[in-house]
C-alpha cells in the first residue's frame, strides 16, 4: 500500500499517485507546487520548468491543504516537518531541508533517528545528538 504523508497540522494527505505534493515560496517571492519523491534518501522533485530554486536559497514549504507553514522551527529554521504513516499505522515526523542543494532528510519516532542523504550530518546537534566521526 506505501507510506502516507500528512500536514502535521491539519492532517490532510499530501501525497498522490507516489508523490508528495507541497506549496512552496522562494527567497525572492515567487510561489509554485513541488513534487517529491515519497522514498527517504531520493531527492527527485519536480516544479514547474521556469520555478526552479538556484543552489543555498531557502524555500518555504508549506500544506497545499490548510496552507500552513512546514517549518521545522522547534528544531531548526531550515527543516521542514510533515508526517509519515507506514503500513502498520506507526507515525513518524519526517525532516528534510529546505536549502536547495543540501540532501538531508530525518526519520524519527520517539528517541529514535534514521539520518539519509550526504548532508544529514549537517542537523544531527539539533536533534540532542552530536555527530558521530
Amino acid at each position: 500500500m506505501g507510506n502516507d504523508f500528512i500536514c502535521p497540522y491539519c492532517k490532510g494527505f499530501l501525497n498522490i499517485e507516489g508523490n508528495i505534493i507541497l506549496s512552496i515560496k522562494a527567497h525572492d517571492g515567487k510561489v509554485g507546487l513541488i513534487s517529491l519523491s515519497p522514498e527517504l534518501g531520493n531527492y527527485r522533485k519536480k516544479t514547474n520548468p521556469t520555478f526552479i530554486p538556484e543552489k543555498g536559497d531557502q524555500t518555504e514549504f508549506f500544506c497545499p491543504v490548510c496552507h500552513s507553514n512546514l517549518a521545522a522551527l522547534e528544531f531548526n529554521k531550515n527543516l521542514v516537518k510533515v508526517l509519515m504513516r507506514d503500513d502498520n499505522q506507526a507515525v513518524y515526523e519526517i525532516l528534510f531541508s529546505g536549502v536547495e542543494g543540501e540532501h538531508c532528510t530525518y526519520k524519527i519516532k520517539d528517541h529514535d533517528i534514521e539520518s539519509y542523504g550526504e548532508s544529514s550530518n549537517q542537523y544531527m546537534n539539533y536533534f540532542g545528538e552530536f555527530p558521530k566521526y
